[in-house]
């Protein structure tokens, strides 16, 4: 991390790195041309320029950036794959890395025999393997495909055997571009938790994510490139909502129905957030609850995310759900509902302030309503005490001593 202007020892350091792809001249000529002009020259593009970073030992480091921005060409780079056209690049420790779909994986051996290819080519011994195939197998849930050609794996599956591999070595550093997203929401959930535990050990993360809510909340540091060139580097957070408010074509009014002040596209717009208890009555702290946010968009938008953020004065955030687990939303042009049933409110009596917000992660925010509503939580007279509530069960386990 920075602290005082000084970087805390790296992981891996990039100085001054550009990587130039040639294009080959796509113009088809004849014989004769060739013979007279000589061949057609090729173009060039920089995917890569002039990058200058470093990656602290230790930490969980996010790279943000549009499509074809150059995110995967500088983990290629940090990992070896690409050599850089110009500049140096320096890594410390050993290093696994998932980076396409398939990569290292040769389609007509099993799963079982390319656990044992990968695992030799990142620096496994064959007792090594042998103890942590199980292992591998287990976290990838193949089952009984284990023993099937790859290639009759589907990228699902892939994913889930490549990530295994590459966490099993138990690397010094981990490099994960987008390719996780391909699993399931399970599986993702279990990559993350393995994320979290490796950042525990001491190991250093890097992840490319579309989905700028797992930067946010996982990295340490993020950094922003667009156009092969960096834009931003530093805390996660701040590099993120620079990102988005970049991409962002921002409008803001109010609503003279609503009196909301929205900020977003226009594409659609919170119009009312209720909370609602059991049966329709008042919210009473530890038990069922339901949301309804109702909206009006103006457009067909896909990979919508919902959510509500709960605060406490002053300005306190207390979380709040959003639909990344249960399934982003397709919004068409009309009116409609979301609803959020939960079997118990965590919240202390009180009262609290609610924002909601509507966004296309990583492109595009439709609304945001600082406002939305006001949120009443009413006690239920049990014995709790705190911000939160922790329900569950006690129970007593006890020897009696002989007298």
């Amino acid at each position: 991390m920075h602290e005082g202007g000084v970087v805390a020892e790296a992981a891996i350091s990039l100085r001054d790195v550009s990587k130039r792809f040639r294009i080959p001249s796509a113009r088809r000529q004849s014989f004769k041309e060739r013979a007279v002009r000589g061949k057609a020259a090729d173009s060039h593009f920089w995917a890569l320029r002039n990058a200058t970073f470093d990656i602290p030992r230790g930490s969980t480091f996010g790279v943000i950036g549009p499509n074809g921005s150059g995110k995967s060409t500088a983990l290629k780079v940090m990992a070896g794959i690409y050599r850089p056209t110009s500049g140096q690049v320096d890594v410390h420790g050993s290093m696994s890395a998932l980076l396409e779909l398939g990569a290292g994986f040769h389609p007509e051996l099993s799963g079982r025999e390319n656990i044992t290819l990968n695992a030799s080519i990142l620096g496994l011994s064959q007792s090594q393997i042998a103890a942590a195939t199980d292992e591998i197998i287990d976290f990838a849930g193949l089952g009984e495909h284990i023993d099937a050609p790859v290639k009759v794996y589907s990228s699902g599956m892939y994913v889930r055997l490549g990530f295994a591999i590459a966490v099993a070595v138990k690397p010094e550093i981990l490099i994960v571009d987008e390719v996780i997203a391909v699993g399931d929401e399970q599986f993702q959930r279990r990559c993350f938790e393995h994320i979290h535990n490796l950042r525990r050990s001491g190991a250093t993360v890097v992840l490319v994510s579309h989905g700028l809510e797992v930067v946010e909340s996982m990295c340490d540091e993020a950094l922003w490139i667009d156009r092969g060139e960096v834009q931003l580097l530093g805390p996660a957070r701040t590099v993120v909502r620079r990102y988005v408010d970049s991409i962002n074509e921002v409008q803001a009014h109010v609503d003279q129905r609503t009196g909301l002040e929205h900020t977003g596209s226009g594409d659609a717009f919170i119009t009312q957030v209720d909370f609602h208890g059991e049966d329709g009555g008042p919210v009473v702290s530890g038990r069922p609850f339901e949301v309804v946010v109702r909206f009006e968009s103006s457009a067909h938008l896909e990979g919508v995310l919902l959510g509500l953020t709960i605060l406490q004065e002053p300005g306190i955030n207390l979380g709040g759900p959003n639909n990344h687990l249960s399934g982003l939303f397709t919004l068409r042009p009309g009116v409609g509902e979301a609803h959020f049933r939960s079997p118990g409110m965590v919240l202390m009596p009180g009262r609290y302030e609610v924002s909601a917000g509507m966004m296309q992660p990583g492109r595009l925010l439709i609304d945001q309503v600082a406002d939305a509503a006001e949120l009443e939580v009413l006690p239920s007279g049990d014995f709790v005490h705190g911000l939160v509530r922790m329900d569950g069960e006690w129970r007593l386990d006890q020897v009696s001593r002989e007298s």
